[in-house]
């Protein structure tokens, strides 16, 4: 009998800090109505001073490991997904496993920005398909307002913090992942990227005058690229399963732009009720969005057991992903 991975556990975290449109027009030169016309963004979550990446991943790490029902102990294996880690080295998954008493617990990170979470999942499923570990703990976790430049309102009103765990084990054959595409275009790592803190630019006075430690994007080119990905990846997977988007019952797709959830549902000639939305509460979560609203979609008897879902996403790379999984818990 093969043995299918599937989502035995989930966790969410957000940090109670809300920042509204209406802070964010004291800030910088802006307007909750711009802001809402172009994103569909109300709010977003903002971590206190002391509070990193870890922190908020450990959390919802803890609460997936609950909501599975085993104990810390009994995890094999953590991955992270992050683009904000607490440091360079060592690994965020090392500090996670610590903070959750996962002694027996090896780690790492994983580096695909927005699309990270669906890489990690797909990472951990051949882990516990090929019988090397049984419990899977796979985090998208990120803390955007430290690498965001507050005086740059094309990207500051956009994102926001929080984090959302799944673990995965084995489940009936019939439930578990289905399929999954992951791909990327390196000729565009340049639309979205943080250019110093690495070994190309390293950090320096230079380096922090010229702001060079934030985020920066081509927001035209990287909406452009979305729109395509998004449905693209999207039809694929559905076929690979053999099933037809008729037969999906919840999208969770990367919570960036709802005029880009709008185009993508457009393309795929699906009704936006099938798509889960939580971007006007908290904004694009980068590696924590698609875990937080997968979190959420269940907390809220959106997704159920036997339910068809699907996970899409896109990120910095260019990369992105798309996994079809039959809900198992």
């Amino acid at each position: 009998m093969n043995r299918k991975a599937g989502v035995i556990g989930i966790g969410g975290y957000v940090p109670d800090k809300i920042l509204s449109n209406f802070d964010m027009e004291k800030i910088v030169d802006t307007s909750n109505e711009w802001i809402v016309t172009r994103t569909g963004i109300r709010e977003r979550r903002v971590s206190t001073e002391d509070q990193a990446t870890s922190d908020l991943a450990a959390v919802a790490a803890q609460r997936a490991i609950e909501s599975a029902g085993i104990s810390a102990k009994e995890v094999e294996l953590i991955i992270v997904a992050t683009l904000t880690p607490d440091s360079n080295m060592p690994s965020t998954a090392c500090i996670v496993q610590d903070k959750i008493g996962a002694v027996n617990a090896a780690a790492f990170d994983l580096g695909a920005a927005c699309t990270g979470f669906i890489y990690a999942m797909v990472v951990g499923k051949q882990f516990v398909e090929s019988g090397v570990y049984k419990n899977v703990l796979v985090i998208g976790a990120e803390a955007m307002s430290k690498v965001l430049d507050w005086e740059d309102r094309s990207t500051c009103v956009l994102f926001g913090d929080g984090a959302g765990a799944a673990l995965l084990g084995v489940v009936d054959e019939e439930e578990g992942i289905l399929s999954f595409e992951l791909g990327s275009d390196g000729s565009g790592h340049d639309c979205l990227k943080i250019p110093a803190g690495g070994s190309r630019i390293p950090a320096s006075i230079e380096s922090v005058n010229s702001r060079l430690h934030y985020l920066t994007m081509a927001g035209p080119e990287v909406f452009k690229f979305a729109v395509r990905a998004m449905p693209g990846s999207s039809k694929r997977v559905i076929e690979k399963a053999g099933i037809g988007i008729e037969d999906v019952d919840v999208i969770v797709p990367h919570q960036a732009n709802m005029r880009i959830l709008e185009a993508s549902a457009k393309r795929l000639k699906c009704p936006m009720e099938k798509i889960f939305v939580n971007l006007d509460k908290y904004g694009n979560m980068s590696g924590g969005s698609i875990p937080y609203a997968l979190y959420e979609a269940y907390t809220q008897n959106k997704i159920k057991k036997g339910d068809t879902v699907l996970m899409v996403g896109f990120g910095a790379g260019l990369t992105w992903g798309a996994l079809l999984l039959k809900w198992s818990i």
